[in-house]
């Protein structure tokens, strides 16, 4: 098997940046696998302790080994999140032809570089899988499926891998979007299928509010009709939800239960794999019950009390 090149992004998160490395260095997988990570620059109005925590960083990252090459690219001036994702996915994919990506809040399972690259190498020539992802909200699983991976019309960026072929399909303009142009009901809907919460997320994309590869990389999957792939458990753990981050706050996200083998990676991967419709509708829902739109809120409120008066008649 082919080992993926692992992409790490960091900035100014010494303790954050550690904890993901030595998780990384844990994987079965590590000392064969090539590690290429893209450290940010300081902004214009940086802080003291902001600077001095970029030059932790950057001291730290030159230390770090256990893997079989360790490449670094510090940029001289701050890119931003989303630009530095973009820039440096295309820069190593274009060389290699697949990446897995994990950024500075990401701690890892050890078997989480074993389940990137076989799926890699599973789903090379399914065209379909555009993306996989290394973790799932916590959603429930019919107990009638049986596999150990499902797909959804839903991208997940925290620990994930593509390939070059999808990633070049990628049109990174948002002001060039047809729905941004012409927002009509039946294309909204369209790239509602992973959740009603994505258009909100799109507009704020389009109005500079939000600054995320991540919106951009799901709209451009649902418009080539791809799935990302999910496992049913989760190989990483986030520990961004503290007010450090870009892109995340203060709080946390339930996910999928860890994969609870640590001596021996047993997963199944089913090649002909097809959309369940329970466990989609049951991710459509949770991010429909998450939604601080106005209409959301009285549906959510409706379904509340709806259930506790059939209870009460029961």
């Amino acid at each position: 098997m082919s080992l993926a090149s692992i992409i790490l992004f960091v900035y100014n998160r010494p303790w954050h940046t550690r904890q993901t490395v030595e998780a990384l260095q844990k994987n079965e997988l590590a000392a064969e696998s090539d590690l290429f990570i893209f450290a940010d620059g300081p902004k214009p109005d940086v802080s003291e302790e902001c600077l001095a925590n970029i030059k932790e960083v950057r001291q730290y990252i030159h230390t770090i080994d256990g893997f079989k090459s360790v490449t670094i690219e510090e940029a001289p001036k701050n890119k931003g999140l989303a630009n530095s994702v973009i820039a440096g996915v295309t820069k190593i994919i274009n060389q290699f032809g697949k990446v897995i990506v994990v950024e500075d809040d990401i701690v890892t399972h050890p078997f989480f570089l074993r389940f990137m690259n076989k799926a890699l190498e599973t789903y090379n020539h399914n065209k379909y899988i555009y993306t996989i992802g290394g973790t799932s909200i916590n959603i429930e699983i019919p107990f009638s499926y049986s596999y150990d991976v499902f797909i959804a019309p839903r991208v997940e960026s925290w620990g994930w891998a593509t390939w070059k072929d999808r990633w070049s399909t990628a049109n990174w303009d948002i002001s060039s979007y047809p729905i941004i142009k012409n927002p009509t009901k039946k294309r909204i809907k369209r790239i509602c299928k992973g959740g009603d919460d994505f258009w909100p997320m799109l507009k704020s994309q389009m109005k500079g509010t939000v600054d995320s590869w991540a919106v951009r990389w799901q709209y451009n999957m649902i418009e080539n009709d791809g799935m990302c792939l999910f496992p049913t458990n989760s190989f990483i753990s986030n520990i961004g939800f503290d007010s450090t981050g870009t892109n995340c706050g203060a709080g946390s996200v339930p996910l999928r239960p860890i994969y609870n083998g640590n001596k021996s990676f047993n997963y199944t991967f089913v090649k002909d794999i097809a959309p369940n419709r329970q466990i989609i509708k049951n991710i459509q829902d949770y991010y429909r019950s998450h939604s601080t739109s106005f209409p959301h809120i009285i549906y959510n409120k409706t379904k509340h009390i709806l259930f506790k008066v059939l209870r009460f008649f029961k």
